[in-house]
């Protein structure tokens, strides 16, 4: 079917995540009810990757197997999420947000940003007229998200069983992926996502390369802002007084999953430098560094 805006599909897009994501906005401010919002994020990037499929009409395999993989993440994420609210209540994020429309317009705004920025390798392989022959490129692409799925899907569903365990009520996730990692689910989200850039690499020409601001957009917020800080922050205040906790933190990597023993003998710097163990990570409850 061709061009709809631009070529690209980038204005459609645009258009499509802020409509999608303005009508969410609205039941949220005006029900107070915001157990649909990660479900309204997750689902966008499905309507994106459909949408622009659709609407190119070429049908091409890596096109194909792309959106394929967009959009069973996409739900994957999108059902869980929602069925974990629904079970467990209020979202926490949004305490401070309820009473606060400009705080809850900021958020919807950046999930907007985050929705259609992080879905642009997969548009701008969609809206292409390149058909170069599969190369190892793709193979490892989809071998990346076929590993980061795995990985996210089983970190989440590690921790929904830990939390919906009364014996474990009060205590900090440390079973399973999470023996390795303090947020193995934003391991296999960021590896998979790295995945679907590499697998758009062989369509990409000139500026279509702009899209790696994508997953470096996702890999910024999970790094600094909405993600690993705030997740920190709270365990922190929660357990940070505690022996227990402290070892497991001081042996257990932020992200990259590795064994405890290794990871608890490697020099603070070299934590630093390669393994992601940022100082706004341990700050304790007083403000004071986690040691």
């Amino acid at each position: 079917m061709g061009t709809v805006l631009d070529s690209h599909f980038l204005a459609l897009t645009a258009i499509v995540t802020v409509g999608y994501q303005l009508l969410f906005f609205i039941v949220t401010a005006l029900l107070r009810f915001d157990k649909v919002t990660d479900f309204a994020g997750s689902t966008n990037f499905v309507i994106i990757a459909i949408l622009t499929l659709a609407l190119k009409g070429a049908w091409h395999f890596r096109q194909i197997v792309l959106t394929v993989l967009v959009v069973i993440w996409g739900l994957r994420l999108g059902l869980f999420l929602l069925m974990r609210i629904l079970q467990w209540g209020e979202d926490r994020r949004f305490d401070e947000m309820r009473d606060n429309l400009g705080k809850l317009a900021v958020f919807w705004i950046f999930q907007a940003v985050w929705v259609w920025s992080v879905s642009l390798p997969v548009t701008v392989v969609n809206a292409s007229d390149r058909n170069p022959s599969i190369e190892a490129r793709d193979i490892i692409g989809w071998i990346m998200w076929l590993v980061g799925i795995c990985i996210e899907a089983t970190a989440d569903q590690q921790k929904l069983v830990f939390k919906n365990s009364a014996s474990n009520r009060g205590k900090w996730c440390d079973v399973g992926l999470w023996k390795y990692s303090r947020h193995p689910n934003y391991f296999g989200e960021l590896f998979l996502w790295w995945g679907v850039f590499v697998a758009s690499t062989p369509v990409l020409s000139g500026a279509e390369w702009l899209v790696i601001l994508g997953p470096i957009l996702l890999t910024l917020l999970l790094l600094f802002v909405s993600g690993i800080p705030l997740l920190e922050s709270s365990a922190d205040k929660r357990y940070g007084q505690l022996e227990e906790y402290r070892v497991y933190k001081n042996t257990t990597s932020p992200l990259i999953p590795l064994p405890p023993a290794v990871y608890g003998a490697l020099p603070v710097w070299f934590k630093l430098a390669f393994l992601l163990e940022l100082p706004l990570y341990n700050r304790g409850p007083g403000g004071d560094p986690i040691s």
